[in-house]
């Protein structure tokens, strides 16, 4: 498959909907789910309590995306103008150097035992019996043993005079947190009798930093507009790096990416979120999530890190059938392989905003965007969107008022 679908914008959404039906296999089934309103109120009962109904976000499609020399269509379910156009953009610009090179490590995600008034020697003794509680603590869940899975190391820390027993279980391709607390659930009787303590807390950690990916990119200073724009790419990264007012927005610019993926796909858009602005200040405080700099050929250099607590297999992957599409459509096979795309994503809608903000100015794409939301509210027809839209952003004055007064002329 070519990711590069020329003119695809162009395209009105059914016709787009059908290129993409084609292109990834989707089934009858699937592409109704996408095309009609995917989540029945029945569904949506059987996810969560007291539903009354389902709420719409819309969903597109990034296009020109190449991971690891692998062409991807990007679902991205997200209200934001210019989000997915941005993406598209910003890929086709890391395709001039190569497309973008990502990794990840295993699927390890951390669950805390919480111990109080623990025994003077408690930590000792948890460690002394670690090998037979990883046994134990396997024993649970012989299913996630069999694919590789499980708790693979115990740790302990002193966290104010607390005992605080970590269980590092590899989750395999579950965003996993019903495994891990399942795993801490099970081990705290025992942790208890050893510890002299009292356990209070057994619960997954969302601060999942031995579970990242990390993206970079290589592109040619012609291929983002020249030596000019680089340097002010890099004059706008050295903000985000140094001044928290603007790493946050930065970083928001980040998220916009990653979490429109997320929340396609079915997985916890409030976990990644979390994890990955706790990544952020690691260090000591809280600073750009991406990094850029120039290569001594003058090429632009990017490169992220971030947590990635998202699965394949299980919750509301499986059971929505719009997010079922959205895995279809990206063609990910395995977990690690998904947050490599999240983290590739996440560092091409970076790019996109620090060029705009360099180049142009962020506000002029927005609002063409943003026109023609209003052409919209003020009840242009599908043909007459683009033209509402386009005199609107020409005369400076997009309003509902305004887009009414050129559709009565129309």
């Amino acid at each position: 498959m070519d990711s590069r679908i020329s003119g695809f914008y162009k395209l009105q959404a059914g016709e787009r909907l059908g290129r993409v039906v084609v292109e990834c296999g989707i089934s009858d089934e699937g592409a109704r789910a996408l095309s009609e309103v995917g989540l029945t109120v029945e569904q949506a009962d059987g996810m969560i309590e007291n539903a009354i109904g389902t709420f719409e976000v819309p969903l597109g499609v990034a296009v020109n995306f190449q991971v690891n020399g692998k062409d991807y269509l990007i679902p991205m379910a997200t209200e934001e103008p210019s989000v997915v156009a941005a993406a598209s953009n910003a890929a086709k610009m890391a395709r001039a150097g190569g497309g973008f090179k990502a990794s990840s490590t295993d699927p390890i995600m951390v669950g805390q035992i919480q111990v109080i008034n623990p025994a003077e020697d408690a930590g000792m003794k948890v460690l002394k019996e670690k090998e037979k509680l990883i046994e134990e603590a396997n024993r649970v869940d012989p299913t996630l043993v069999k694919f590789g899975g499980g708790v693979k190391d115990i740790t302990v820390r002193d966290v104010e005079g607390m005992l605080v027993v970590h269980l590092h279980v590899n989750v395999a391709d579950a965003m996993g947190a019903n495994a891990v607390n399942t795993m801490c659930e099970a081990l705290a009787p025992r942790i208890e009798e050893l510890s002299g303590g009292e356990v209070v807390l057994k619960i997954l950690s969302n601060y999942a930093f031995e579970r990242t990916a990390r993206a970079e990119c290589r592109i040619p200073a012609d291929a983002v507009g020249g030596e000019e724009v680089v340097d002010r790419i890099i004059s706008a990264y050295d903000l985000a790096a140094s001044d928290i007012y603007r790493a946050v927005t930065h970083n928001k610019g980040v998220m916009n990416g990653v979490t429109a993926v997320v929340l396609a796909t079915g997985n916890d858009t409030r976990a990644v979120e979390a994890g990955c602005h706790s990544y952020a200040c690691k260090d000591g405080r809280y600073t750009s999530l991406t990094r850029w700099r120039r290569d001594k050929d003058g090429s632009l250099l990017g490169e992220m890190e971030i947590p990635v607590a998202v699965g394949v297999v299980g919750g509301a992957t499986r059971t929505h059938p719009v997010a079922r599409s959205a895995v279809k459509i990206l063609g990910v096979k395995t977990a690690r392989e998904l947050g490599e795309v999240l983290a590739a994503v996440g560092l091409a809608q970076n790019l996109a905003a620090l060029r705009a903000l360099a180049a142009e100015g962020i506000q002029k794409g927005h609002m063409r965007l943003h026109a023609r939301n209003i052409a919209v509210t003020a009840g242009a027809t599908e043909d007459q969107v683009e033209e509402v839209a386009g005199r609107m952003v020409d005369s400076g004055r997009v309003s509902v008022d305004e887009a009414k007064k050129i559709i009565e002329k129309l």
